[in-house]
């Protein structure tokens, strides 16, 4: 029997929940590297932050199959079963008895979730193009916001009930209903007659082809360097809650704050990307976070602001960080998608994945270097930041797209 096809608003929260599968990965995590760190590695506490890395890390390898596969089997088949694996990799975490078998068991968790986060945006891609695709993926990246502002509230009280352990008991529970979901009312996107067989040899041919294409090789540098500003936030500012301002409590709560403050950046971007295009709005964006970051490098931690102040002005970079994330991200994969439909799949693994596992290698040190102040990672996120706006510059001058 024939699926009927959802509407688009149902279309665009299920896929928001596929996404979401990263975010709660990482997310919900950021409350318990206090008690990883001390009950797996109290003589390196700073080390607690790869169990976020090596996630991202598999899933950033991981992405590079899922799409490929994707093209050649469908689009559901591919993210039931990578969601099925997903679950199995968080069982395997539960169970870890030592720091090295977590990150392991991480790094398969994050290789399995680069199903529904690669095959989402090619799902999207086969029914909606251009600025089109640049709308629908802002109301994604929108409603996507809520995950990442319940998610370390809800990691805060599976902690308080059952150990930091039980979070991965949470995340099988969502890839089910992922599952579920996906399965009773999403029908298959793309037709058997539209499928491309797996032959490494098209596979080599379609990724040469790609990046022969300008604007696919900008986007992926853009999207590595803007990813790796943000995880380079998330792996740090746990910490700096707690040892810069004191508040390692109520982190849950500001962290909440700041992912509803950033939906703004995906609201305004699908108000003003038909209107300005997706290259204006992406430039614009990182000249207004570049002038933020310098503030922030210039003030925080210096006389000039102290107390309260300090602590609000960190507040309000990170909310320009997150909501960089919603004017750029969705917009560079659109204007990155646009000439790859006939490979949607493939194009959409190889760009996540080199930006993924560029951007990994980019925030692991920045992780790692974090002395107790948020220093370390303004410096380097703002050096991210003017990167990204000197390549948007140099690249995406032309007015229409």
């Amino acid at each position: 029997m024939t699926q009927t096809r959802p509407s688009q608003t149902e279309f665009v929260a299920l896929v928001a929940m596929l996404f979401a599968t990263i975010a709660i990965s990482i997310d919900a995590m950021l409350p318990a590297l206090p008690e990883i760190a001390a009950t797996l590695s109290p003589d390196a506490p700073n080390a607690a932050q790869l169990v976020v890395t090596s996630f991202v890390l598999g899933m950033g390898i991981g992405t590079l199959f899922t799409g490929p596969l994707s093209d050649a089997f469908g689009r559901k088949r591919v993210i039931l079963v990578g969601s099925g694996l997903y679950a199995l990799a968080a069982l395997a975490c539960y169970f870890a008895p030592s720091l090295e078998i977590l990150l392991a068991a991480r790094l398969l968790q994050g290789l399995a979730a680069a199903a529904p986060r690669t095959v989402a945006i090619a799902m999207v891609r086969d029914l909606y193009s251009g600025r089109e695709m640049a709308k629908i993926m802002s109301f994604v990246m929108m409603i996507f916001t809520i995950v990442p502002a319940l998610a370390p509230l809800m990691g805060q009280g599976i902690i308080a009930l059952g150990g930091w352990h039980s979070i991965f008991l949470a995340y099988i529970l969502f890839s089910g209903l992922c599952m579920l979901w996906l399965g009773l009312r999403q029908p298959e996107t793309l037709p058997l007659d539209k499928r491309r067989p797996l032959h490494l040899g098209d596979l080599w041919a379609g990724t040469k082809e790609l990046f022969t294409l300008r604007i696919v090789l900008v986007s992926t540098l853009l999207q590595t360097l803007t990813l790796a500003a943000l995880f380079a936030t998330l792996s740090s500012l746990q910490g700096i809650f707690e040892r810069q301002f004191d508040r390692a409590e109520s982190f849950p709560l500001w962290f909440a704050l700041i992912a509803v403050a950033s939906m703004s950046g995906s609201l305004l971007n699908s108000r003003i990307v038909m209107s300005l295009g997706m290259r204006r709005v992406v430039t614009r964006t990182y000249a207004g976070v570049l002038i933020l970051s310098l503030i922030a490098l210039a003030t925080l931690g210096s006389v000039l602001l102290q107390g309260n102040l300090s602590f609000a002005m960190q507040m309000l970079w990170c909310i320009g960080i997150f909501s960089m994330m919603g004017l750029t991200m969705g917009n560079l994969n659109a204007l990155a998608m646009e000439p790859a439909g006939r490979i949607a799949g493939l194009a959409a693994s190889v760009i996540a994945s080199a930006a993924t596992v560029g951007s990994v290698i980019l925030a692991i040190p920045v992780g790692l270097a974090f002395d107790g102040t948020s220093t370390p990672l303004l410096l380097c996120v703002t050096v991210l930041v003017a990167l990204c706006l000197i390549l948007s510059l140099k690249t995406l001058g032309e007015p229409r797209a």
